[in-house]
């Protein structure tokens, strides 16, 4: 029997990741494209995609990838399914909040921005210290809209049959329409100028989108604890909990020569004096 041979294929080579094609096309402006191993000037200035051997590559379907354990912030974003109008009134919008101040408190992390839109949210926190963002977002997904069916009132409605037509036919129930889109898109911001890009773009959204003339009359936003310093629904910038120094990985490199460089993730570079 003759054993033929195949070439290995490597992953990510002699090609550039395409955009993700999920439902979250509207938000093209803000996606990044990257070539894996390029170089950095194929990049955002000071935006580097390499990880340190604690960070975690998350692989999702079609292409989307998380990439957690280096201390970024992340900006996201979340859709209503169909981009239908799910946080259109005060009272949504302030459920969400409250849903979020507990998540924030649960799982810690911290909230640097965020603007709650008719038909979407944007969120820019820190990892939390339980879980990941996967889990915070698949929390709030969650209990929103749990709350949401149950704040919904009787099922029977004013003059409606007392036996519903499936339940005449032998049909299943019908299951309830989705509130949210599947997934989400997460952006890793690792320099303060993309920290400051966000931030505006959160702020600014609901100026653009024709909601208020300015961004302190949204106040389903974190503009007002930054202009007027107001303690909002969901606090920002804020941690109640004592902050835990974690150990982290020390990656050594050098030439032999006596000179001995330590990269300590988050720290700065380290040159040991010359003997």
């Amino acid at each position: 029997m003759e054993i033929k041979t195949r070439p290995v294929a490597k992953f990510g080579e002699g090609r550039v990741m395409s955009r993700v094609p999920h439902s979250f096309a509207v938000f093209a402006n803000e996606w990044v494209r990257h070539k894996v191993g390029s170089s950095q000037s194929d990049r955002d200035p000071g935006h580097s995609q390499s990880r340190s051997p604690a960070s975690t590559l998350i692989r999702m379907t079609k292409g989307l990838h998380r990439y957690y354990g280096n201390n970024d912030l992340h900006f996201i974003t979340c859709s209503c399914y169909h981009r239908k109008p799910q946080l259109d009134t005060p009272v949504r919008r302030d459920l969400f909040l409250s849903i979020l101040e507990e998540a924030r408190q649960k799982y810690r992390f911290v909230v640097h921005g965020y603007v709650i839109m008719p038909e979407h949210f944007h969120l820019l926190m820190t990892e939390p210290e339980l879980g990941d963002p996967s889990v915070v977002m698949k929390v709030l997904k969650e209990r929103f809209t749990r709350k949401l069916r149950t704040k919904r009132g009787p099922l029977i409605a004013e003059g409606a049959p007392l036996i519903a037509p499936f339940a005449m036919s032998g049909s299943p129930r019908p299951d309830p329409a989705p509130i949210w889109q599947k997934r989400f898109y997460d952006f890793n911001v690792r320099t303060e100028e993309k920290h400051i890009e966000k931030l505006r773009y959160i702020h600014r959204n609901p100026v653009k989108r024709g909601l208020v003339d300015c961004p302190e009359q949204w106040e389903w936003s974190s503009f007002r604890s930054y202009l007027y310093q107001e303690t909002g629904p969901v606090q920002v910038k804020f941690q109640e909990w004592p902050m835990e120094i974690k150990a982290r990985p020390v990656a050594k490199f050098g030439d032999g020569d006596g000179v001995s460089l330590s990269l300590v993730r988050g720290g700065p570079l380290i040159r040991k004096e010359r003997e």
